[in-house]
């Protein structure tokens, strides 16, 4: 190698490195405080981060199954198709999306029917139907819009509900992404409105 060219591999190598190094504190900083909401919101501590096989961003308490990766990107999946059936663009990437899987603080519901849930606090949810005492039971929870995070429960069966979860958290973050007079109207399930939202 001549003295320029091995010049020019220093110089390129050191600049790779500077960029990586400078991107790196960046991205873990981000994470940290998404991570810190998410323990915050369901007092878990989530020390498992993997993706799914298409590119989604987990993070867990445990480590997820493949069901549980497939069913998220089945969930995602649902989700992008029925955004573009309403001409959406925007944040239909699997790599979009920032996904916690915390324990579930039930795993029934009032009827006895499977139903792995988070306790949240009640908020605009206080003295309705829903209200358990200063808390409410959500099948998710939207986290953060820039990145898209939610967070809903761990499953150990009926995976087809990790994806109708997936899909109606995901329903809320496209809609503030693509169609905000929508997502307004939609956003606040206490005024009523449920899933699915997009047809």
């Amino acid at each position: 190698m001549k003295k320029l060219d091995v010049l020019l591999h220093i110089i390129s190598v050191f600049v790779i490195s500077f960029v990586f190094f400078q991107d790196a504190p960046a991205q873990s900083g981000a994470d940290r405080v998404l991570i810190n909401e998410a323990n915050r919101i369901t007092n878990d501590n989530f020390t498992v981060s993997t993706q799914t096989p298409k590119g989604a961003h987990i993070y867990s308490v445990n480590q997820p199954n493949s069901q549980m990766l497939n069913a998220i990107d089945k969930g995602l999946a649902d989700l992008f198709a029925v955004a573009q059936k309403n001409k959406y663009q925007k944040r239909l990437n699997y790599s979009d999306y920032t996904i916690f899987i915390a324990k579930a603080d039930r795993d029934k519901d009032i009827n006895k029917n499977y139903s792995p849930d988070i306790a949240v606090g009640a908020a605009q949810y206080k003295g309705s139907v829903y209200d358990q005492g200063g808390f409410v039971y959500a099948a998710g929870m939207v986290l953060a819009y820039n990145p898209c995070a939610f967070v809903f429960a761990e499953h150990t069966k009926d995976f087809q509900r990790v994806s109708n979860v997936v899909r109606f958290e995901g329903e809320h973050l496209v809609l503030y992404h693509n169609d905000r007079k929508l997502y307004n109207k939609t956003a606040d399930h206490s005024r009523g409105g449920g899933h699915p939202i997009l047809k």
